[in-house]
């Protein structure tokens, strides 16, 4: 850039005279200034900090209004978690290497050898191609052609291997990620499948947001930069050692002083390097805050996708629309600031490593060539100096710009390494929280308690379910005083008792928000028991949804589910049962028409009845000792309705049902009424005088209002539980 100044300059005839004498000057004044210029922008900001600390602490002391009392502690702790180079970060890491390493013998560190030896190889080459290099700028000098022609060959023969090496370098990196990520891919699946985990951190727990982007970007972004800053850290390390000990013998063969040179290198690479640690940027929390917002991101695209159909409906695209342009507009402001702070940094950082780097290199190298003494020889002699010193030049400039390339990297790799820190965070979280949540620990926030019979107990932020669970084989269903807590730690009802034996088919019923479908979670071991005593048979339980769910594969998976066909042969169930499954619920013309192998889409291709009925063919399928029933006829006809339920009480299957269908009153036995205020009723149901009821409250309502209409109805609703 000074030089391009100068010589626009350097044509006006005024200024020329001046320029010429005063070039360096110049030149020394601009670099000043770009100096001055980022030390103010590093340096201000600090010294505000330190101005405004005290008045700030000065506020929090006379203004609780502003800063809690407890603000101070939580922004220390604040910023103790933001991802960087510390022991929090190795002990992560720590974690996640135990993972995918998991042992001295195995693939990954068989890779890891085989990486390691290439990059000795490759660095051993540079050492000989940089001799090379100057053995052939030595015969060029000498005007040996002969000599000059037998190093090219060299040259060429030396490119075979040095290709392979490089390709196998780069193809080992790929593998080494690859199987990184397989390790921590099968740890997450494992840790996301146990003990419902996949349900539980999305309802139960509300510490990870976006699960799914941590468990494909994040674990294969931490894969790949582990597996590349294995190389970009070893192959410097081997480079600086082995160029060391070559540039000290080169040094050592012209006679010269071999501790001068690395004596000022190495005090120039640490100065260096504490000057962009000092002002490097909190790379990590950078990219931390970049993940979570791109998850952010890509969770809104998702629930416009799963919920298209209803917000069609809606004409909500106007308010979907400014919550994706949201979004992104935080995301790109991020994104804008993140190359702003990098913009400085990679200024000073190039600044350093190529031009005072490269002028304290050629110091260096013209050491031993400046201050030693001349000869005296003649003109042959003098020609054999130059080609000597040429070929010292060549092969020293080669070899410490290798070097240098080197430090280089490695200290790029402090970037690269503070990086990984933000995406190793956001894994070993996730890791941490599944495994917390797969043993029964939850930290949620609280939405409201409710002041009732049951008080729940808690231990910091996380509630502490202190029912029991008995799993007995007389197949029969006991709570004794079991609390109906939702996760928000909402008590819908304080205490719920009653015993169902085989055969007594439950009616369940209530106004919303009572806790029937909740009692069905707790029943099937979803949700945490805070209280009382819950005695059921284990794996006895099959609920069927309002909307069911249609899996990936063919007609027979839909059926199956959650079986596989090898399941369904252990069982000894041949299609010829499913046949009579599917004709049990009006399905056999989709058997005639598909098949049992063809995949299709089945969410897009059933109709909300036809789905209804496959999750009773699946119902039909396992012959479970009970089924939890959750308006799951609610698109079917009221005969074939009638049918199945019929049916599945032939099987033996005893039914919970949540309807408000007055014609499936007649297949239950008992009836668990919830009033939606904490009370319930549980007694034997008369399906005729619960329907003679219904009949009158529905000719109540055609008649003219007054006060005992009025009275009785609120009497009939109070029967009926409506």
């Amino acid at each position: 850039m000074p030089a391009v100044i100068s010589k626009l300059l350097d044509k006006t005839s005024s200024a020329k005279e001046f320029l010429h004498s005063n070039q360096s000057y110049l030149s020394k004044g601009i670099i000043t200034a770009v100096i001055v210029a980022y030390g103010a922008k590093v340096a201000y900001p600090l010294l505000e900090n330190l101005i405004s600390k005290p008045n700030k602490q000065h506020d929090c002391v006379n203004n609780n209004l502003l800063v809690p009392q407890k603000g101070p502690k939580k922004s220390r702790r604040n910023l103790n978690r933001i991802p960087t180079l510390n022991l929090n970060f190795i002990l992560q890491f720590i974690k996640l290497a135990r993972i995918m390493i998991p042992s001295f013998i195995c693939k990954e560190t068989i890779l890891l050898s085989g990486h390691t030896t290439f990059l000795f190889l490759r660095t051993f080459l540079s050492i000989y191609v940089a001799n090379l290099e100057g053995a052939i700028v030595k015969y060029i000098v000498r005007k040996e052609p002969k000599n000059f022609i037998k190093q090219l060959l060299k040259w060429f023969a030396v490119a075979i291997p040095a290709t392979f090496i490089n390709s196998m370098i780069k193809y080992l990196e790929s593998r080494i990620a690859l199987g990184f990520r397989t390790r921590l891919v099968e740890h997450s699946y494992k840790l996301y499948f146990k003990n419902q985990s996949y349900y539980r951190v999305t309802v139960l727990d509300g510490r990870l947001d976006n699960c799914a982007q941590r468990l494909t970007d994040d674990i294969e972004i931490v894969a790949n930069t582990v597996s590349h800053l294995y190389g970009q850290i070893t192959k410097p390390l081997f480079d600086i050692l082995l160029m060391t000990i070559a540039l000290a013998n080169l040094t050592k063969s012209r006679n010269a002083n071999i501790v001068t040179g690395p004596i000022l290198i190495s005090g120039v690479v640490v100065v260096s390097a504490l000057i962009l640690r000092l002002v490097s940027p909190k790379f990590g929390q950078l990219v931390a805050e970049e993940a979570e917002k791109k998850g952010y991101l890509r969770h809104v695209h998702t629930r416009l996708v799963t919920n298209s159909e209803e917000i069609a409906f809606y004409g909500g695209q106007k308010v979907e629309l400014s919550h994706l342009r949201s979004a992104y507009r935080i995301l790109a402001q991020h994104m804008e600031k993140m190359f702003g702070v990098k913009l400085w940094f990679v200024m000073l950082e190039q600044f350093l490593m190529k031009y005072v780097w490269s002028g304290t290199g050629m110091v260096v190298v013209s050491l031993p060539i400046l201050m030693s003494v001349k000869g005296n020889g003649g003109s042959t002699g003098s020609q054999d100096n130059i080609s000597e010193r040429t070929q010292y030049f060549t092969t020293a400039k080669n070899l410490l710009l290798t070097g240098s390339n080197a430090v280089e990297r490695l200290m790029s790799s402090y970037k690269d390494v503070v990086e990984l820190a933000g995406h190793t965070a956001r894994v070993a979280n996730m890791f941490s929280v599944l495994e917390e949540v797969s043993n029964g620990i939850y930290h949620k926030t609280i939405v409201e308690k409710k002041n009732s019979a049951f008080k729940i107990d808690f231990k910091g932020d996380q509630a502490i379910p202190k029912g029991t669970v008995n799993f007995t084989n007389n197949n029969e269903i006991d709570l004794v005083d079991v609390p109906i807590v939702t996760p928000n730690c909402d008590v819908v009802c304080p205490s719920l008792s009653f015993q169902l034996l085989p055969g007594q088919h439950l009616l369940i019923t209530g106004p919303n928000g009572c806790g029937k479908s909740s009692l069905f979670r707790i029943l099937s071991g979803l949700w945490p028991i805070f209280g009382g005593q819950l005695t059921t048979p284990k794996n006895s339980m099959f609920y069927i949804p309002q909307r069911p769910y249609m899996v990936i594969g063919n007609l027979r998976d839909q059926i199956i589910y959650p079986d596989t066909q090898a399941d369904m042969i252990n069982k000894q169930v041949t299609e010829e049962d499913l046949r009579r499954i599917m004709s049990l619920v009006h399905l056999d013309h989709i058997v005639d028409r598909d098949g049992f192998t063809v995949v299709k889409d089945w969410t897009d291709i059933l109709s909300g009845g036809e789905k209804q009925r496959m999750a009773v063919a699946r119902l039909f399928y396992h012959k479970p000792k009970y089924a939890l029933l959750d308006e799951c006829t609610s698109a079917v006809s009221i005969d074939v309705e009638s049918h199945i339920y019929q049916s599945a009480i032939d099987m033996g299957i005893t039914l919970l049902t949540i309807t408000h269908r007055p014609t499936l009153w007649k297949f239950h036995t008992h009836i668990l009424q919830f009033d939606g205020a904490g009370a319930w009723e549980f007694k034997e149901h008369n399906a005729e005088d619960r329907l003679s009821l219904k009949k009158e409250k529905e000719s109540l309502m055609k008649q003219p209002v007054t006060i005992a209409r009025n009275e009785r109805l609120k009497e009939l609703n109070r029967l009926l539980g409506e």
